[in-house]
């Protein structure tokens, strides 16, 4: 056993901006407690169990794995959620896409389709804010399904459909007044696939052929067949992609098309809406 303040002195993660914070994550939840807990009582007794369940958290931490996916769980917009390997990490910079569909749309009824959604993290955010919008969720594989509804059920959210779907695949003739999406866009080649946090999150999630653009091909080509006239269509990307998205808007004659900046000032979503 040991105080709280020498336990995180001795955690030893890999030097980078959130090793304090990854730290104090692991001791917290390997106490049962909240982070405001270490700093008001930092000369707290650790019982010997949490101590030990604190070292194997460390241990899975120095070999790379995220810390969401060691906890289980991961914050969104105003939600905790549960993740898991065979989903992708909700990321702060996803946000954006739910700020922007917020302003896009009034709080008046609307259907919202969520490509890809695997955790659920932003259609369940959307339908947090927007209780009469009806929000349809999809994903292709089926423990990201599964885990969406899992979320879906303890929050309590019941203006959420989650199906199993490829893209647009078992959506027949349903049209959405928003489609929104933060499909893969990395390219295959891409050398961060190896490095960090990225190495521990699924490839389906992330990768999209030689140059990253996939999946947003297929979905800007497929969208105008489930868009509402007037309807848009919302799409997270690259850093380094909005032109291409927008190009690809634009040749499939949306209009009011423009891409938004995340929170490193890099253009990370395009949009835009189908002629009523």
């Amino acid at each position: 056993m040991t105080i709280i303040a020498s336990l995180l002195r001795a955690a030893d993660l890999p030097d980078s901006p959130t090793a304090r914070l990854d730290a104090e994550l692991l001791l917290a939840a390997a106490l049962g407690k909240s982070r405001s807990f270490l700093h008001t009582w930092p000369e707290r007794i650790v019982p010997s169990e949490a101590a030990l369940t604190f070292a194997e958290y460390l241990q899975r931490r120095r070999a790379g794995e995220p810390v969401a996916y060691i906890l289980g769980q991961q914050g969104f917009w105003k939600l905790d959620l549960e993740v898991a390997p065979h989903t992708l990490i909700p990321r702060p910079d996803t946000e954006l896409l739910v700020e922007a569909a917020l302003e896009l749309l009034p709080a008046t009824p609307a259907k919202v389709l969520d490509l890809g959604t695997g955790s659920g993290a932003i259609a369940l955010a959307l339908a947090s804010e927007r209780p009469a919008w009806q929000v349809t969720a999809v994903d292709r594989i089926l423990e990201a399904v599964a885990l969406a509804e899992r979320n879906r059920q303890r929050l309590n959210l019941n203006n959420v459909t989650v199906l199993s779907s490829h893209w647009f695949s078992a959506l027949k003739d349903h049209r959405y007044t928003l489609i929104i999406s933060n499909p893969p866009y990395i390219a295959c080649a891409d050398p961060h696939l190896v490095a960090g946090d990225v190495r521990f999150e699924p490839a389906s999630a992330l990768v999209a052929g030689t140059d990253g653009l996939d999946d947003l091909r297929l979905i800007v080509a497929q969208a105008p067949q489930h868009l509402e006239a007037g309807g848009w269509l919302m799409l997270e990307h690259g850093y380094d992609q909005a032109d291409a998205v927008r190009d690809l808007l634009l040749t499939q004659g949306f209009e009011e098309v423009h891409s938004r900046k995340d929170l490193g000032d890099h253009e990370r979503i395009s949009l835009g809406r189908l002629p009523c």
